[in-house]
């Protein structure tokens, strides 16, 4: 594992998550930062379409609600039983909501006991500042206070990763899994 962190621009953590092969989709990164959210909460959903979750991870902040629709046409069951939030919202049909207050941080692997190809993350933070990594690797976390922070970067399949970075350059962050 390499650990590469430089000074980012103040205000703002941009980088990106590789591995040796190229970019890493669907990283979780976060600063340990107290305070409140960055803005209104938006409605958190993980939805159930065509077999599959979407997204396949999903970071949230401690104390947030995801809705979990079931827009498919079949009954589903989520659950998740190791780590993080543990919980099992039973079978529902097409058409049905059911929501999970994610009110501890750590790592919830989501499951369906009908299904089971399907899979999903979600990572809940002690932080406002989070973000996840799109197709390119890419990421951007927005409204960090100038200073220095312990970041933590977790990936499906890696091991978690912790630096520093600080906040007030303009070089971006680059997390690296080997």
């Amino acid at each position: 594992m390499t650990l590469a962190a430089a000074p980012c621009f103040g205000g703002e953590v941009s980088g990106t998550a590789q591995v040796q092969s190229g970019p890493v989709q669907n990283a979780v990164v976060w600063l340990e930062a107290s305070g409140p959210s960055v803005g209104p909460q938006p409605k958190v959903v993980l939805d159930q379409r065509n077999l599959a979750f979407a997204p396949f991870v999903l970071a949230v902040r401690t104390g947030t609600t995801v809705e979990f629709p079931n827009n498919d046409r079949v009954f589903h069951n989520v659950f998740s039983f190791r780590d993080g939030k543990k919980f099992d919202l039973g079978m529902y049909p097409t058409g049905s909501v059911k929501r999970i207050v994610f009110d501890q941080p750590g790592l919830a692997r989501l499951f369906c006991n009908i299904h089971p190809n399907m899979a999903a993350y979600i990572m809940a933070v002690d932080s406002p500042f989070f973000a996840v990594s799109n197709e390119k690797g890419a990421f951007t976390i927005s409204g960090v206070p100038p200073g220095t922070y312990t970041y933590h970067a977790w990936r499906p399949g890696g091991q978690p990763l912790t630096g520093s970075v600080s906040v007030d350059g303009t070089t971006p962050l680059t997390i690296r899994w080997q």
